[in-house]
């Protein structure tokens, strides 16, 4: 399966898309939905806010199809929109206030990061669990660098801040990462 910023559409579909063709649409729908609502998924961290946000974005691509000027794959132009849309939700205030709350009330109960299947080796852990341990923030920049081949450049762009922001952001999110896939070795040799 290719990147999202590589799929690329046939001149043809998109004309016929452009004028309404349903089954157009429908081909450009299948082509881009997987890749985008994945990316979403990972920069929303909440599933049900991705089914939103999913929804949005693609009512955008339709609704904005007419400019798509081909310059670029389509993939990379829906996969713009799809970042934009979750940058806007990320630094909306309702979900900085739901986010809050949901620290608040993780803060009373004691939780720690569980693998997703006992054991040493670096393939039983859960990668959606070390995301989750995140900050929203966090999870994007990391997801945009190393996923989907942003530059520090065009993330702190993207964010309207500096390079700087994008670089220190990537190195405390490794660094939580890393804590979070630390295994005591010591407590698996047998005794």
């Amino acid at each position: 399966m290719s990147r999202l910023g590589e799929i690329r559409v046939a001149d043809d579909v998109l004309e016929r898309a452009r004028a309404g063709d349903e089954r157009a649409r429908a081909a450009i729908y299948w082509a881009v939905a997987p890749g985008t609502f994945g990316l979403i998924r990972r920069l929303s961290g909440n599933r049900t806010q991705a089914e939103d946000l999913f929804q949005d974005t693609m009512m955008a691509l339709y609704q904005h199809l007419g400019q798509f000027r081909g310059e670029a794959p389509l993939g990379a132009w829906v996969r713009q929109i799809a970042v934009t849309k979750c940058l806007m939700y990320l630094r909306s205030p309702w979900h900085r206030a739901r986010r809050y709350l949901e620290l608040q009330s993780e803060s009373e109960m004691d939780i720690r990061p569980l693998l997703a299947t006992p054991g040493p080796l670096a393939e039983v852990f859960d990668v959606e669990r070390a995301l989750a341990c995140l900050s929203p923030t966090a999870r994007a920049v990391v997801w945009l660098y190393e996923v989907e081949g942003y530059s520090h450049e065009e993330i702190g762009t993207a964010f309207g801040r500096s390079v700087s922001f994008s670089k220190s952001q990537l190195a405390r999110a490794h660094a939580r990462l890393r804590n979070f896939f630390e295994v005591d070795l010591q407590t698996c040799t047998p005794t």
